[in-house]
């Protein structure tokens, strides 16, 4: 929204609170307390929570605590995800009570957390690129498995094909076997734009790349008059190419997807009135599903998509089996999704291409971690080709 719409809205949204504290002693004094002292303890302030948790504001729905938490503290607030409640908030949204506490002083901001640099081992006795363990490359199944999401998480069977028991992890050799100096280490950097989106039609890319400048993006079905640097509206891009199947597919795109980056990790919430269909090899090594499997979001559910801490620990320990295993991360970077038509062992869709409409995600910070890595790590012992 635009400045002046912004204003009004937050105006409209202290108005409603207003009303619902003065039917109670004391509330609307503890808020202005809570608010002109920010720095001294405050009670709850709370409003009864509704049915599906959300509040109305003039045609637009929030989250209450994230609706006055933007209104006084932070204006630029996405989504729920980036508050935690302090320890002396009784009432806070995620304890799903009868209340809900909106005082925006009950509520803190999720930091990014700080993730520790790679060392990389400078090994002058192996030739570059020697791998100090074997590195195994997992095998792709012909058609990727499909696995749907909802609200409460994935179904108990999802990950059935996979052993109990995980491997152990790598654990690195002690510091007494590496002599000091011997290790460079390389750290994570916030690049410029966190991601970049590409759209395509069946095999084609269409458009320009959309690169996300602000944490929240929607890539949805509309045009955008306003152009908006959040939005990337599929609606407003041609292509001579496109079939019935894809104008059909774009129609219901509708309000499309929500990619959200806060505190280290990437979520996606599926705003369509159709599923959407991810395929993100670290949300899949969380769940200990298959690299490859493909989850089925559907309306109104949100997953998350990638975090950089999994993906720090896997890159610390791939490290320490060479050039090849780090370089195989470079697919983890990378998120697929289509809207509305599904694709995998359960469709008859094998491949993402085959999908009338899909967006290929590229996050650059990881991206970036990884070059610096190989490069301070080396040419490969048995270089890649697009073969391999």
């Amino acid at each position: 929204l635009q400045g002046d719409e912004e204003e009004k809205w937050a105006e409209k949204a202290v108005d409603s609170l207003v009303k619902k504290l003065k039917k109670r002693k004391g509330a609307i004094e503890e808020l202005e307390r809570a608010l002109s002292c920010p720095g001294t303890p405050s009670k709850c302030v709370t409003i009864p929570r509704s049915l599906d948790g959300r509040l109305q504001v003039s045609h637009r729905k929030g989250l209450p605590h994230v609706i006055y938490c933007r209104v006084w503290r932070w204006p630029d607030l996405q989504s729920h995800h980036e508050l935690k409640p302090l320890e002396i908030c009784q009432y806070p949204f995620s304890a799903k009570q009868k209340e809900v506490c909106i005082n925006p002083y009950h509520y803190k901001r999720v930091e990014s957390p700080v993730l520790p640099p790679v060392l990389v081992p400078r090994h002058s006795e192996f030739a570059p690129g020697h791998s100090l363990l074997p590195f195994q490359r997992t095998t792709e199944p012909s058609m990727p498995h499909n696995v749907s999401y909802s609200g409460s998480g994935f179904p108990p069977s999802a990950s059935s094909e996979l052993p109990d028991t995980p491997p152990p992890a790598y654990s690195p050799p002690s510091d007494d076997t590496e002599p000091p100096g011997e290790v460079a280490p390389v750290s994570y950097q916030e690049p410029l734009y966190w991601a970049s989106v590409a759209y395509y039609e069946l095999n084609c890319r269409v458009g320009e790349v959309f690169h996300c400048n602000t944490h929240s993006v929607v890539v949805d079905g509309f045009t955008n008059p306003s152009n908006n640097s959040d939005r990337f509206c599929l609606g407003q891009l041609s292509n001579v190419n496109r079939n019935s199947t894809i104008e059909n597919t774009r129609r219901h795109i509708g309000r499309g997807v929500h990619l959200y980056y806060v505190g280290g990790e990437v979520y996606a919430e599926c705003l369509s009135d159709a599923a959407i269909f991810v395929q993100s090899r670290n949300c899949n090594h969380h769940h200990g599903f298959h690299p490859s499997t493909v989850c089925k979001i559907p309306p109104g559910c949100s997953l998350k998509i990638f975090n950089n801490r999994e993906f720090a620990q896997l890159l610390s320990q791939s490290v320490n089996h060479g050039f090849e295993a780090v370089y195989e991360l470079t697919k983890m970077c990378t998120i697929r999704m289509s809207f509305v038509k599904g694709w995998g062992a359960e469709y008859h869709r094998q491949d993402v291409t085959s999908t009338p409409c899909w967006i290929e995600v590229h996050l650059h910070g990881p991206l970036q971690w990884l070059d610096k890595v190989l490069t301070q790590m080396g040419s490969p012992h048995n270089a890649i080709s697009s073969v391999s």
